[in-house]
């Protein structure tokens, strides 16, 4: 039987779990999991390389993959993992990525473990790809905004690019595609996006020179869309990011499904891109530029503060 201070100690701890809308707690070092209350039922989401924040419709998911936010196994594991919940809820309209680490967004891929992000990347489009990852994110019902300080290089442009909109800290912000210097294509939709937004002749000058550039000339090619001062960045896309979400969720879908069927290449080319990156990767040449990288610091946070000088030196070598 129960008693009536049974059945009020029951009914006030339904209240008090009705009451929290999301709750933050770490977990572990290596873990974060965020519970968020929803619609009346409750959902965990568990992440290495994330921590991410619940503000009504819109989620803000922080990188923090050390030491230097190489793109590999874990990270991607965590992106596929919070694309799927996130797309799962209705209560989310708007996903925005920033970064904990104030001089890495995303570097760029781990050239050591390839087959392994491959294959995490396969969990959400079932091909071993992340440019099809990345492709899946931009036709995602979900807004997606990428709120960069630091380095984005590699990988870390073409997911920034995937994303819906990009806006970057004027002191801070540096993006590359680095991969020409090493002998091989950006393979995971650089090439789509880049021609896209900046044109023939500047897609060709950004990919072709594997040099970095900073915020101001990014926003003025077209790669972002604004280099703003990094005290107010992060305000503005949070700003942002509640105004697009207080909007109807179906003229956002109807929107973005225009959009992509003027500005996303078809998955064929993404997916054309990515073999030729698998197939660069293993010619001898590009082997042995990227073994000469590596001993002059490649994927070392310190060596590849100035990463466009590194892959300068290796020229004609």
């Amino acid at each position: 039987m129960t008693g009536p201070a049974q059945t009020t100690s029951f009914r006030a701890t339904l209240v008090a779990a009705a009451v929290g809308l999301c709750l933050l707690t770490r977990v572990s070092d290596a873990q974060t999991i965020i519970t968020n209350e929803t619609k009346r039922t409750q959902r965990q989401m568990a992440f290495e390389t994330l921590s991410v924040r619940v503000e009504g419709g819109v989620l803000f998911a922080e990188i923090a993959a050390p030491p230097m936010n190489l793109l590999g196994p874990e990270l991607v594991r965590d992106l596929v993992s919070l694309i799927k919940q996130a797309e799962a809820d209705d209560a989310f309209k708007v996903l925005v990525f920033k970064s904990a680490d104030p001089d890495y967004f995303i570097s760029h891929v781990d050239v050591t473990r390839i087959k392994e992000y491959r294959e995490e990347a396969a969990k959400l489009t079932g091909e071993p790809s992340i440019a099809l990852l990345f492709r899946h994110l931009s036709a995602s019902r979900l807004v997606t905004i990428a709120q960069i300080e630091g380095r984005v290089r590699g990988a870390g442009s073409e997911f920034v690019l995937a994303c819906d909109m990009r806006f970057a800290a004027r002191e801070s912000a540096i993006f590359g595609q680095p991969e020409p210097g090493l002998g091989v294509i950006p393979g995971g939709g650089g090439v789509q996006h880049l021609v896209r937004l900046m044109g023939r002749a500047r897609g060709l000058e950004v990919m072709l020179s594997a040099d970095d550039y900073d915020a101001e000339l990014a926003e003025r090619y077209g790669w972002i869309n604004r280099a703003l001062p990094a005290k107010t960045l992060g305000d503005f896309v949070r700003s942002l990011a509640h105004r697009i979400a207080g909007f109807p969720a179906g003229g956002q879908v109807v929107v973005k499904e225009r959009v992509n069927a003027i500005a996303l290449a078809p998955a064929d080319d993404f997916r054309r891109d990515s073999d030729l990156f698998g197939e660069g990767m293993r010619n001898p040449e590009a082997q042995k530029r990227i073994q000469a990288a590596i001993k002059r610091g490649f994927q070392t946070r310190d060596a590849e503060m100035s990463l466009g000088r590194l892959l300068g030196d290796l020229a004609d070598r």
